[in-house]
């Protein structure tokens, strides 16, 4: 195994470790365990438990920014389709991912160490639908941007954690690109 496929392994089980057991679950030991590797591996590449939860940051900004299609979209039907996409993506199948990111914003905002990571992160979610609205021809798309992430921020908290989270039904495709077109609708229109 490369030492970059080890890396990337370590920070996947960090992450899945996060979702599953929270910031107390996060130990060096722990990860190795879960990923079956030696004993001293993940202090090997990862010294610090700050180092680890910036290789987490990293490892979800990649996957995140994988998971958002780069290419513009023509209509405002078919970005409402990829943001809808995206939303049922990251409450599905992505749910971990989800969970262990918000978990994380929090020991970010706690933590100096970590700011400059969680914020790099969140400029590139910025930036992507800052170009989305851009592309579909929102007036000020920058501050539009601004207003759709903290959307989709929201749609997925409270999907995730929210009060309501263990007794809404199971997310459903439809009903999030009919919000995810609401959202775009607001943006574009504010």
């Amino acid at each position: 195994m490369s030492t970059s496929d080890r890396r990337t392994l370590i920070a996947d089980t960090a992450i899945a470790t996060v979702a599953a057991a929270g910031l107390r679950g996060l130990t060096h030991r722990a990860i190795d365990t879960a990923a079956a590797l030696p004993a001293g591996s993940t202090s090997y590449y990862f010294r610090t438990r700050t180092a680890l939860i910036g290789a987490c940051y990293a490892r979800i900004e990649e996957l995140d920014l994988d998971d958002i299609e780069p290419a513009q979209p023509v209509s405002r039907d078919e970005a409402a389709a990829r943001l809808g996409a995206t939303l049922h993506r990251w409450l599905t199948a992505g749910r971990e991912r989800q969970l262990a990111r918000y978990e994380l914003s929090l020991e970010a905002a706690r933590t100096a160490e970590l700011e400059s990571a969680f914020h790099r992160a969140g400029l590139a979610s910025r930036a992507r639908a800052t170009a989305v609205l851009a592309a579909l021809g929102a007036a000020r798309p920058h501050e539009s941007a601004e207003l759709l992430v903290a959307w989709t921020e929201g749609v997925l908290f409270d999907r995730l954690a929210g009060a309501m989270a263990r007794t809404r039904p199971a997310p459903d495709l439809a009903e999030l690109t009919a919000v995810a077109g609401r959202m775009l609708d607001a943006a574009l229109h504010s």
